[in-house]
């Protein structure tokens, strides 16, 4: 096995024993997201009563609380296995060894895919079990979305991790509303053109935005196009989508690697050792 694999695999293992030797840590795997998933699966329900048949709330409604509630977790993966080395004490020990920023960060994400795809499996099963979420509907463009959300949400993660570094233990309060403050600018819910136009331009240089609108491209069938023709247009948005997450990817992660350079030639990095934290 390669060294790069060799090394993530062994953060990946770190985090597998973690979880194994305290189960408090694999309830929030998936319990708050099947709290989302049910909660809004009711609201979904009850939509679809008082609007009759004129327009299926479920695809539109639940598949975007799936998608979303999917990126936070990937964001959360990161941040919480990164947390982790630092609540432990542990994040001197890590880079004492001949472990590069490359492969730490590396392991953040094997961690975030292990636990984030928990989440997904929990929600897609209950989406579809309990309240009859077809995903046949947005056809393969689901895993274009997923993928985009994925990607974006690792930048989230690498973002609050390199906040962390750089500001201290104390700043991790600053990661948990992330996912909420930029909630209005996705779109989750609604069209872009909801926005005010000041609002709109802050949205189109965000992922997030480009998958709900190809997402809602996809249901709308507004121009009566087949299904094939709807699939067509949203691929233009999820194109500028993925080109936006890999920007964004690459930027947090050069973002991270320049902190930590910035924490080790100042000597911030000393905050995390077992002598200066009490």
């Amino acid at each position: 096995m390669p060294v790069f694999l060799r090394r993530t695999s062994a953060l990946l293992l770190r985090q597998y024993y973690l979880l194994r030797g305290s189960p408090a840590r694999i309830v929030p795997l998936f319990s708050w997201v099947a709290i989302d998933i049910i909660l809004w699966g009711f609201i979904t329900r009850y939509l679809n009563s008082v609007s009759g048949a004129r327009f299926n709330f479920v695809p539109a409604m639940l598949g975007a609380v799936l998608l979303w509630d999917f990126m936070a977790r990937v964001m959360q993966g990161i941040t919480t296995a990164f947390l982790e080395d630092v609540w432990s004490r542990n994040f001197l020990n890590l880079f004492a060894s001949p472990l590069s920023v490359s492969e730490y960060l590396g392991g953040l994400v094997l961690s975030s895919i292990a636990t984030s795809a928990i989440g997904l499996v929990v929600m897609v099963a209950l989406a579809t079990l309990v309240f009859g979420l077809s995903f046949f509907v947005y056809g393969a463009m689901l895993a274009a979305f997923l993928l985009v959300l994925f990607l974006f949400g690792i930048s989230l993660g690498i973002f609050g991790s390199a906040l962390v570094l750089r500001f201290g233990p104390a700043a991790e309060w600053f990661i948990w509303p992330i996912p909420a403050f930029i909630s209005p600018l996705a779109c989750v819910f609604y069209p872009l053109s909801t926005l005010p136009h000041w609002m709109q331009w802050l949205a189109r240089i965000i992922p997030p935005s480009y998958v709900f609108e190809g997402m809602r491209q996809i249901l709308s069938r507004q121009t009566g196009a087949s299904p094939q023709a709807a699939h067509a247009i949203a691929v233009a948005p999820l194109l500028i989508g993925s080109v936006l997450a890999l920007v964004y990817l690459l930027g947090m992660a050069r973002a991270f690697t320049g902190v930590y350079r910035h924490a080790v030639r100042t000597g911030l990095i000393a905050r995390y050792s077992a002598e200066t934290v009490s």
